[in-house]
């Protein structure tokens, strides 16, 4: 019976890896967004989904990984953002990850583990009877061996599923007519990292794997990719120039301030190096150099919203948010009020501590989170508008959007129950209070089942 509980604990391993996003934090900013997204509408397009229902969301993660969690999202780690050179590279990756999607791997990945369990209950029930004959050898021996075909079973069901959506990638890197040199390319770094690793390329290893061998799929989509007319499609220049800013700017937010710094020297004038250093600078709380490279970088487009929300930032987080209006009201109107930006500028509008700018605070608030309501932080600072000035009922609703998106769902509920007896009956505000404690009940409840 032992043996059976490791192969249950192995496949409950593999279930969790499938969602991994739950013990990983989101990465959210306006500029690496909007990339992302222009990155993947064409190849959403070319995969037959809607551009508005597929979310292309960044995990806080150093490893070199994507993936899909059920729905129409792509998880990229942000190490994948730094080992990549270009943004062909990440496409192709995007690309294979909507192979996923429109495959419904996800959803098939119960046929998969069905035939494992099938197999691995089948040799259980086969070494009990062989222990109550008295061949306790022999009994372990078919428990084993029922062990690894059940686990060979299950990984190369895996394998076929990433060969299926490599196919489905290079379908839809055709469609948009973008070429797959950076998908070759990617796959070409991923083999090095199997090679500097020590990973088998024997045919025997193969049992144990997940994916194909990266040669075996460099290969195979070698021949598919150069009789493409895609193939000799020259990169986006605009589309690069935005993908190294992002990428550095990542960098600079993610990595050891000396690190950015080495990388990213002060002899290089480039707005990817001014990038990384201002967000080097501002974690080492040299606020003046973290402002001279914003400023640098102003110097170059006054007019673009990420440049003024950096410096706004800047600014905002060195204790002058006087200091910040400018700058993030001017980023907020240059990027058509998009959320992110806008609830950073209402957070600076509050900590002015001013009464007489939170209702300004409240309007920009309130429209950031009607066109992002997932965004805990701007509900946060709706909430101190609605404490500051007497309203605690809907003060207590946005602290209950918060911690419901913050999984808090003890508080959640608490929060939501105290607006919805302080909100008029039958309001918008108090259909969404009884939504909340809904929603946590629920998620309580689903909490004690797993216990």
């Amino acid at each position: 019976m032992r043996l059976f509980c490791h192969f249950v604990a192995f496949i409950a391993a593999l279930l969790l890896s499938v969602h991994p996003a739950a013990a990983q934090s989101v990465l959210r900013d306006a500029e690496t967004e909007a990339l992302l997204n222009d990155m993947a509408a064409p190849l959403v397009k070319a995969a037959g989904l809607e551009p508005g229902n597929v979310d292309i969301i960044l995990i806080n993660d150093p490893t070199i990984n994507a993936f899909v969690a059920g729905g129409q999202a792509v998880y990229i780690h942000s190490g994948l953002i730094n080992a990549a050179d270009t943004a062909n590279e990440v496409q192709g990756v995007i690309a294979h990850e909507l192979g996923h999607i429109t495959g419904g791997h996800i959803v098939r990945f119960d046929e998969g583990m069905a035939a494992a369990s099938n197999i691995s209950i089948l040799s259980l029930l086969l070494g009990v009877g062989a222990a109550l004959a008295g061949a306790g050898d022999a009994a372990i021996g078919i428990m084993q061996a029922g062990q690894r075909a059940a686990l060979g079973k299950f990984l190369a069901f895996s394998r076929v599923q990433e060969s299926s959506a490599d196919a489905a990638g290079v379908e839809y890197l055709s469609k948009a007519g973008i070429s797959g040199r950076g998908s070759l390319a990617f796959f070409g770094k991923l083999q090095s990292l199997e090679f500097r690793y020590g990973v088998s390329q024997d045919d025997d290893a193969a049992f144990t794997r997940t994916h194909p061998l990266s040669g075996d799929r460099i290969a195979r989509l070698r021949e598919a990719y150069i009789v493409d007319p895609a193939w000799n499609a020259p990169d986006d220049p605009r589309l690069q120039a935005r993908f190294e800013r992002v990428k550095a700017k990542l960098y600079g937010y993610l990595a050891e301030p000396q690190k950015t710094l080495s990388a990213y020297p002060k002899y290089d004038t480039s707005v990817p190096a001014r990038y990384a250093r201002a967000y080097a600078y501002h974690k080492s709380a040299l606020i003046d150099d973290a402002m001279k490279e914003a400023e640098g970088l102003l110097a170059t487009d006054p007019e673009n919203p990420y440049f003024l929300e950096l410096a706004g930032q800047v600014r905002l987080e060195s204790g002058d948010p006087q200091g910040a209006l400018p700058y993030l009201r001017k980023a907020t109107d240059n990027s058509g009020s998009q959320p992110l930006i806008a609830a950073m500028f209402g957070h600076a509008l509050i900590a002015t501590e001013d009464p007489s700018r939170f209702e300004e605070a409240e309007k920009v608030l309130k429209a950031a989170v009607a066109r992002d309501r997932l965004n805990p932080f701007a509900w946060y600072q709706l909430g101190v508008v609605y404490a500051a000035r007497g309203d605690m009922p809907r003060a207590r609703l946005a602290s209950a959007e918060q911690q419901v998106m913050s999984r808090r769902y003890p508080e959640a509920l608490r929060s939501a129950q105290a607006a919805e007896m302080g909100l008029e009956r039958g309001t918008p505000d108090w259909i969404r209070a009884q939504d909340i404690a809904l929603q946590a009940r629920a998620e309580l409840e689903r909490i004690r089942d797993r216990k």
